[in-house]
């Protein structure tokens, strides 16, 4: 029997994933631009639109078969810039610069975090679990305090003429933490849920961007932080409750580890 003939990819099929990253990283230079201006909110938008191309490049890679070395590490070169240097920045910027040494500290902290989260995670790569992440992934973090950045101005009186600020310098500490963390955030790599369920699964994703595009602020805000808690509800409530029934009767040394079948990511 002929075997079929493998038509070899064209060169610049390789480039295609790549653009998508450079696209992710002129938006994260363009936020700073737009920061430095005053124009916070362009900023945030530029930050979220970073995020979209992130997320676009590896889909492109993975269907074109042209996953490599090289776009790993451009890709969270491109990270450190759109959601470690852009989301310290803007915080800074826009409500951190009363802090003055200590704002600049947080602002720095939250960009280092961010560095630390991707060098470990690209070292993590070939051990990582497909359904989770160990620390808050980088573009997730950026978007939080870029979310928090828009909905500061809707948020209710008292607090925008009060603790705001220090809510704030807070929060930026406390999602940077979050980053170099072992708390597990789910993935979504591995859609079992929707693949078993997929008319439900649509019908939620429909009202989800529903609620996103009538009110974009604020659901998104909520969307955001509705995944930093999830992670913390999944490692501190659901993990020991898994952990009990399985180490139950056994020495300790012995328990197995709940997510032993999805190793660490």
């Amino acid at each position: 029997m002929q075997q079929p003939v493998k038509i070899p990819r064209h060169k610049s099929v390789y480039i295609l994933p790549n653009l998508f990253t450079t696209a992710s990283l002129f938006s994260g230079f363009l936020g700073i631009l737009w920061a430095a201006d005053g124009q916070y909110e362009s900023c945030a938008l530029a930050i979220f639109f970073s995020a979209l191309m992130d997320g676009l490049d590896g889909k492109v890679a993975r269907l074109t078969g042209t996953s490599s070395e090289f776009g790993i590490q451009f890709d969270s070169l491109a990270d450190l810039v759109a959601f470690g240097v852009a989301p310290g920045f803007l915080i800074f910027q826009a409500h951190l610069r009363g802090f003055d040494r200590l704002g600049i500290a947080l602002a720095f902290h939250f960009t280092v975090c961010s560095a630390l989260r991707l060098a470990r995670f690209n070292i993590q790569t070939a051990t990582a679990n497909k359904r989770f992440f160990t620390g808050l992934p980088a573009p997730a973090a950026g978007c939080s305090l870029a979310g928090l950045v828009l909905i500061a101005p809707h948020m209710p009186e008292f607090l925008r003429d009060g603790p705001l600020e220090g809510l704030l310098l807070f929060l930026t500490g406390a999602i940077a933490f979050l980053m170099v963390s072992n708390i597990r955030y789910a993935s979504f790599k591995e859609l079992g849920a929707f693949k078993a369920h997929p008319f439900r699964s649509m019908v939620f994703v429909i009202l989800v961007f529903a609620l996103v595009a009538a009110y974009p602020k604020v659901f998104g805000f909520l969307l955001i932080f509705g995944y930093i808690l999830s992670g913390l509800a999944y490692t501190f409530v659901i993990l020991p409750r898994k952990a009990a029934p399985a180490g139950r009767g056994l020495p300790a040394a012995a328990a197995p580890d709940p997510d032993k079948d999805s190793p660490q990511a």
